[in-house]
């Protein structure tokens, strides 16, 4: 466990952030793996059904961690304030509520794979097999909900290192079934979800198992698994409006996946290929992110107002810090990257890839500084600038895309990118500024 509200800032974001970078790039080793896998050995069509499946799954799984994000700012501030029985009544409630709305995404995604992708325009070609790669993925939503929910309670008490362990171990195992399964007994899509999901159940469990054993803080008694009727509606207030945040980014995915998907199966595999670097490139920002998010909540809960500022102006170094280096190695390895996911006879997909990731390298400055900000402002408890920051950003992205990419191709959506993360940023940073001159004061949690 770390308590961040003592010693330096800056190692503390970066002891925090490190490990959680890895774990975050082990969760998307396991959909870049399936691209890779897919796209060498099941062909370009099976490649494209798993890129019009993703914005799908993704939305769905974002919108239940929203919960959890929204729960694990608020177990932070009990663990800065110092009360653990908080932290526990936090925990059983938004399990056991997460669960249960794991339950309804299980059963609606079952009953209506087929007609949402038919509604985002995916192709006849792929629609069965996207279809089918789907339904087995939300078959693992449950496990996929609970590893998230757990590494999140072990993170808000400063463990970011544990679930890189487990993650990475089923890292490993999802490479492995992924060949058995796609390149040995050649099962295709069935094959590459049946080892995404296997590989995410064994990541639950083991999650679960390490904090039963070595937790104390976080070991739930029978007596304590029932939901607060309190916390659950302060975890809604706060969690609700993260997870209805973090279901704008995949909803505007899916209008963004409707567009593509109408432009043909080889920009349809090619912005499968992107995306999965874009999410590489993305997730350490994002890390910094909920190591920011954590810091100021202790802090804030401790009532330790300096360093609360503090948190923020470190974590934006840090952030431009990493662009340096994220933009150097993306114009170095743009061409061999494309080259893992494009078969032989795919060289229009290579190039539209190369075009793309050209432009980004230069863009992925705008998204840490956004990041940077959102992480400071949910460990605030400020989620409704979230909110509308985020719906701000993907409606003008999508709206760009919409115009640009059936006119100049695949870099019409890297346009949009730059589009929507600088409206976002021109509204969090005077939002930051005022607040700073008006509202924040230090704040112990309450119930």
């Amino acid at each position: 466990m770390r308590n961040m509200t003592e010693g330096p800032i800056s190692r503390h974001l970066l002891g925090y952030a490190v490990p959680l970078i890895l774990g975050n790039l082990f969760q998307l080793t396991y959909n870049a793996v399936d691209s890779v896998v897919i796209g060498r050995f099941a062909g370009e069509a099976a490649l494209a059904a798993v890129g019009a499946a993703n914005p799908v799954m993704t939305l769905a799984i974002l919108g239940v961690s929203g919960l959890c994000m929204g729960a694990s700012a608020r177990a932070s501030e009990f663990f800065g304030a110092g009360d653990e029985a908080g932290v526990r009544r936090e925990m059983a409630t938004a399990l056991l509520a997460g669960l249960a709305l794991s339950a309804v995404v299980l059963a609606g995604g079952l009953l209506l794979a087929g007609p949402i992708l038919r509604a985002m325009n995916a192709p006849p070609k792929i629609l069965p097999l996207a279809v089918r790669y789907l339904r087995i993925i939300f078959v693992g939503f449950p496990f996929t909900f609970l590893y998230n929910a757990l590494s999140s309670f072990l993170r808000s008490v400063g463990d970011s290192r544990t679930p890189v362990r487990f993650l990475a171990l089923a890292s490993v195992l999802n490479g492995c079934l992924d060949v058995a399964f796609v390149y040995g007994l050649r099962l295709g899509v069935v094959g590459a979800g049946l080892a995404t999901v296997l590989a995410e159940g064994t990541s639950a469990v083991l999650c679960a198992v390490y904090i039963y054993a070595r937790i104390p803080l976080l070991r739930l008694r029978p007596a304590e698994l029932r939901i607060d009727p309190g916390l659950l509606r302060k975890t809604l207030a706060s969690g609700g409006v993260t997870a209805l945040q973090q279901s704008c980014q995949p909803i505007g995915k899916v209008l963004i996946q409707g567009v593509i998907n109408a432009q043909g199966v080889s920009m349809i595999a090619a912005f499968n290929a992107v995306s999965r670097v874009d999410d590489f490139a993305c997730i350490p920002e994002q890390s910094i992110s909920h190591g920011m998010m954590t810091c100021t909540a202790q802090n804030r809960g401790a009532g330790r107002r300096s360093r609360v500022t503090e948190t923020l102006r470190t974590g934006l170094r840090l952030e431009l810090c990493y662009w340096l280096c994220i933009c150097t190695a993306t114009l170095a390895l743009k061409t061999p990257i494309m080259r893992l996911f494009a078969a032989e006879e795919s060289a229009g997909m290579l190039q539209m890839g190369v075009d793309y990731l050209t432009i980004m390298a230069f863009l992925y400055v705008l998204p840490g500084f956004t990041n940077g900000l959102q992480g400071f402002f949910r460990g605030m408890g400020q989620m409704t600038v979230t909110l509308v920051c985020t719906i701000l950003q993907i409606s003008i992205r999508a709206l760009v895309i919409f115009f640009l990419v059936p006119r100049i191709g695949l870099t019409g959506a890297a346009w949009a990118c730059m589009a929507g993360w600088g409206t976002m940023l021109a509204v969090e940073a005077p939002y930051y500024f005022w607040c700073k001159k008006h509202r924040w004061q230090p704040a112990a949690p309450r119930g």
